[in-house]
């Protein structure tokens, strides 16, 4: 009885040492790791040039719209082929991620109205972004002459009292000068400034009436 139950802890025993001895050997329960303490993972396969150009567009939509030019000459700058850039845009223009004609009508609503930019320099902005002449056309029509001068006499409004004490002269160039380089034709800007000054003088002129040395309202 003794014997059996002798042999019994020491089969057992034996079980014990040779699992601790099998744990060392093979690095563990899960066996020996591989170098750097990671599983080798399988590498992915490299992408094709319509999946890199896809991805390329896509990445540069996101942040905000782009035209069909701006985005070739990105794909250009990355090697993509010319013709897998020409198939994968003209893909993104029939599923409408492309469309120059909106993007062209959103560019001169908000430099219209966030830089007062006039009809000259909008037009040159949209044709440095590769927008077709067409298009620049048709989304500056949403501008006419009443608006933009309605604008130019806003802009030299915000600008009129910094310019005071200088020489009219000297004002009407600067003030003009300010419209010119936002598009503006030169008689339109020369025209809106000279109305403004007039204006400011007539104004001066009324307060200078009525606070007269001496005058007593009576």
């Amino acid at each position: 009885m003794w014997e059996q139950e002798r042999g019994g802890a020491d089969g057992a025993e034996g079980r014990r040492t040779g699992g601790r001895q099998g744990r060392r050997e093979g690095g563990g329960r899960g066996g020996r790791r591989p170098e750097g303490g990671r599983e080798d993972r399988p590498e992915l396969p490299p992408q094709s040039p319509e999946e890199q150009a896809r991805a390329i567009c896509l990445r540069l939509l996101t942040g905000m719209p782009r035209t069909r030019r701006q985005l070739a000459d990105a794909l250009a700058k990355r090697d993509i082929p010319e013709e897998v850039s020409e198939q994968v845009l003209s893909r993104f223009e029939e599923v409408g991620l492309i469309d120059d004609a909106a993007f062209a009508g959103a560019w001169v609503e908000s430099r219209h109205r966030g830089r007062g930019l006039a009809r000259r320099a909008l037009a040159q902005e949209l044709r440095t972004k590769g927008v077709d002449p067409t298009l620049v056309q048709e989304a500056l029509e949403q501008l006419d002459s009443d608006q933009e001068e309605e604008t130019a006499r806003e802009l030299v409004e915000r600008k009129l009292r910094s310019t005071r004490g200088l020489e009219r002269d000297k004002r009407l160039r600067r003030l003009a000068g300010m419209l010119a380089r936002k598009g503006y034709p030169e008689g339109m800007a020369l025209r809106v400034v000279r109305r403004a000054l007039e204006a400011e003088g007539a104004e001066d002129l009324d307060g200078e009436d009525l606070g007269y040395p001496g005058y007593s309202g009576g």
